[in-house]
């Protein structure tokens, strides 16, 4: 009987939701509870502790699931996601929790890894298939250079590995906008003042920036210096996703009013997205479409939002790309302090990728916990008063990109 409901519930699906449309019979899906793992080293080195991938994970979701008050054997299907751990990571992290003998899916999307996990939790409950779902991400990033799988051999021996597409791709957006290296550096000074007062953040507690230390730091690839990059932090996070019915507590409910998925495709210029290259379809730009139309919101109704930033320079062309400025305005915005907590729109609230650190296929699900701790008001300083609505998006290896609309 459960198998035959899946299957019409699956059929039901794909048949309302052909050209990828979301339909009226939906379930609505709540946030249950979330679990941040502080994004650190955990190299051992220097007083740090040492954790292994799988220990951050298994934490994570230990995390979450004491917020939801629930416990392991509530969970019916789990998605893990991990950019650099190897094989089947996701299930050594559940396996330090039990063995229920639920489908655990392993996820890999590049920065957006654990955010399509999320995705996919949160399609299982709306539809149907499941009542209680899960979604973790866990990193610890090797040292050293990184492996580019994204870029043919002769791109990378002529410098274009990320930081070069990034650079080439904010000189273009220099010339177009007129935005120069001192609104980059204003990125970055914004969001170690945010990461300063998170907990979890791998800058917690550090010195604040100065638009001056950030422009005599070392040159990466020009205009990209070292400090307008993001630290590469190791951590964990985790999302607990229900049917109302199986909230333990319906107070400050945290709803998702939107998920929303696209894709570009790699052509001949394999970076070309860093590029912002007319030609190619636009998936920050296709997402945030579908999440306005899902959610029935727009940029001007929320609250408190996020969006990616590996280097500081895409702040300023992602918030344009969402929506929430005209194009070439997102400069002139941040210098007003329209992005700052506090500000119109505040951005980041935690610090981002920049400030918080980017363990990247925990990333996606720590965006989102921001969101939801900002929506339930437990945001500690970083709180925006009476914050109902939020907006996340999230990229991942430049073609995908997710948007997700959050509401109280």
């Amino acid at each position: 009987m459960l198998k035959a409901t899946r299957f019409w519930a699956i059929a039901l699906f794909f048949f309302k939701n052909k050209g990828g449309k979301e339909f009226d019979s939906m379930r609505e899906v709540a946030i249950a509870g979330m679990g941040l793992v502080k994004f650190d080293k955990y190299d051992g080195q220097k007083g740090r502790p040492y954790k292994e991938i799988y220990e951050l994970g298994a934490e994570a979701i230990t995390k979450a699931l004491k917020y939801a008050d629930m416990e392991w054997k509530d969970i019916q299907v789990a998605y893990g996601a991990s950019m650099f751990g190897g094989l089947a990571v996701p299930n050594q992290c559940t396996s330090r929790l039990g063995m229920p003998g639920i489908p655990i899916t392993t996820l890999e999307g590049a920065c957006s890894s654990s955010q399509q996990g999320l995705r996919q939790a949160y399609h299982d409950v709306a539809n149907g298939l499941y009542d209680v779902a899960l979604a973790f991400g866990t990193e610890k990033i090797p040292p050293g250079l990184i492996a580019d799988t994204l870029s043919p051999v002769w791109m990378l021996m002529m410098g274009f590995n990320l930081p070069g597409a990034y650079a080439i791709g904010t000189r273009r957006y220099m010339e177009e906008t007129g935005a120069t290296e001192e609104d980059m550096a204003r990125v970055a000074v914004m969001e170690r003042k945010n990461a300063i007062m998170n907990p979890n953040a791998f800058w917690y507690q550090a010195p604040e920036l100065t638009v001056e230390e950030v422009l005599g730091s070392r040159m990466v690839a020009s205009p990209i210096r070292f400090l307008m990059a993001c630290a590469n932090a190791n951590g964990a996070s985790a999302a607990i996703v229900c049917s109302k019915d199986k909230l333990k507590s319906k107070a400050k409910m945290v709803t998702i009013a939107a998920s929303a998925h696209a894709t570009a495709t790699y052509g001949y210029n394999n970076l070309g997205f860093h590029f912002r290259e007319k030609v190619n379809p636009n998936p920050t730009e296709i997402a945030c479409k579908q999440a306005w139309e899902m959610s029935g919101y727009g940029p001007e109704d929320m609250d408190v939002i996020q969006v990616y930033e590996a280097m500081s320079p895409a702040f300023l062309w992602d918030v344009e790309d969402c929506g929430f400025c005209k194009p070439g305005e997102a400069a002139k915005l941040l210098r007003e302090g329209y992005f700052e907590i506090g500000g119109k729109m505040p951005a980041n609230t935690d610090g981002g990728l920049m400030g918080r650190g980017h363990p990247t296929g925990a990333t996606g699900l720590a965006q989102i916990a921001e969101l939801f701790f900002q929506l339930r008001g437990e945001a500690g300083p970083r709180q925006v008063p009476g914050a109902k609505i939020a907006f996340n998006h999230c990229s991942g290896g430049g073609p995908n990109a997710l948007c997700h609309v959050l509401k109280r």
